[in-house]
């Protein structure tokens, strides 16, 4: 196995429309960006953590804490492009992208990725979670998956999907794993009519006629969009403190 050829990058852009500096805000007298990183730490197969950044503030708060950091373009458009950029100098042969509003984020989801990239067979892997709470079918920040017996993406939606159903759906969480072949050739590809107006960019690889295998984790994590995302973090985290 190749186990030991897997690096986790952790792209950051200070600049985020709906929140500006978001990487840095704090959760529970922590950067978020320091809880992505420990958090990712923390997986058995990841030899390497790089936090891709195109601010000088982050690059500071990731020497602080003592995390690697390389700086990247203002010009990417997509955390896909960054973490492309990063891993392009790296020696790799799986490149883990563990987004960077993620502070929930454990080893051992991160390994689940690695662990199936090592089979050369798959190009891209991804996380779902099973959800009961029927409300958030509804949700279009939450992004539903369907797939096939064999667990490949069918298809990503901000709709319900499936439509109507009844007891659980899967959730699909943002944090991709890739063969860096494929991620060096994916993120160039121009972008899709889907993916356009979904405003998901894994559609582009199902577009492309790409299979994209889904790996269900226990429960779901929460990403940090917006700042009264804080609160329900600082919440989580404080509960998992006590247990």
């Amino acid at each position: 196995m190749t186990l030991e050829k897997a690096a986790g990058i952790i792209p950051a852009r200070y600049g985020a429309t709906r929140f500006p500096g978001k990487p840095l805000a704090s959760i529970l007298g922590k950067p978020m960006i320091q809880w992505v990183y420990e958090g990712a730490k923390k997986s058995k197969l990841l030899k390497r953590i790089i936090i891709a950044t195109d601010d000088q503030r982050i690059v500071k708060a990731a020497d602080e804490f003592g995390a690697e950091a390389v700086m990247t373009s203002t010009d990417h458009e997509s955390g896909t492009e960054r973490v492309a950029e990063a891993a392009a100098q790296v020696e790799a042969e799986i490149i883990v992208n563990i987004q960077g509003d993620e502070p929930l984020v454990g080893g051992e989801m991160l390994d689940a990725l690695v662990i199936a990239l090592d089979d050369p067979s798959i190009s891209m892997a991804t996380l779902m979670a099973k959800v009961t709470d029927m409300a958030l079918l509804q949700d279009s920040h939450v992004v539903k998956v369907v797939t096939d017996k064999n667990g490949f993406a069918l298809y990503f939606s901000r709709s319900p999907l499936p439509y109507q159903a009844p007891d659980h759906f899967f959730q699909h969480i943002g944090i991709y794993g890739y063969r860096k072949d494929f991620l060096m050739n994916f993120h160039r590809l121009p972008v899709s009519r889907l993916e356009r107006i979904e405003k998901l960019e894994q559609l582009r690889v199902l577009e492309n006629g790409m299979p994209i295998q889904m790996i269900e984790i226990p429960r779901p994590t929460l990403s940090v969009d917006t700042p009264q995302d804080i609160i329900k973090v600082e919440k989580l985290l404080s509960v998992r403190t006590h247990e």
